[in-house]
């Protein structure tokens, strides 16, 4: 029995786009509360991208976007984590996690393992790229790949199993 996925792509005069974004911005803020009662859990399980996936995948760019935006923010703002001096580069990874979770699932226009990866990959590779930028530190800017591969595993695998589930809603 073939399963049948509903993506979405609300859109920002749709009062259902910011009710949505709302519960998958408070779900990037109990994530990352869990993953900090791990020493260094912040940076081996990237939780503060996971919903943002979920959000952009199932319901489009918009609900991705202001996820992508609002979470590390309202982080910040409440438990000063993401400390202030790594926000920009968490959100710009955001924003193209975003994006890049929008596009594998409108390409692809089911829940894909090699959409989530793609997506994973173009947030990665392109923020690592932003970050040594920014901060003009290699080592800094690949922290992912060297501390956070887990967290990259949990979004993999995590978010096809979370967006497999979502798949009739």
């Amino acid at each position: 029995m073939a399963t049948i996925t509903k993506l979405y792509s609300l859109s920002l005069n749709n009062t259902k786009t910011y009710l949505i974004a709302t519960v998958f911005v408070v779900c990037n803020l109990l994530l990352p509360q869990l993953a900090h009662l791990v020493p260094q859990g912040g940076f081996i399980f990237l939780p503060i991208y996971f919903f943002t996936l979920i959000a952009a995948y199932k319901y489009g760019i918009h609900v991705g976007l202001l996820t992508a935006v609002l979470s590390p923010i309202a982080n910040n703002l409440l438990f000063g984590m993401p400390p202030s001096a790594v926000l920009p580069a968490i959100i710009i990874k955001s924003v193209i996690f975003a994006i890049a979770a929008a596009l594998a699932a409108k390409k692809f226009g089911k829940v894909s393992i090699i959409g989530i990866l793609i997506a994973i990959l173009a947030y990665q590779v392109i923020g690592t790229g932003i970050e040594w930028a920014m901060t003009q530190n290699f080592f800094v800017a690949i922290q992912d790949f060297r501390i956070g591969f887990p967290g990259m595993l949990i979004q993999l695998f995590g978010g096809y199993l979370v967006l497999k589930a979502l798949a009739k809603v």
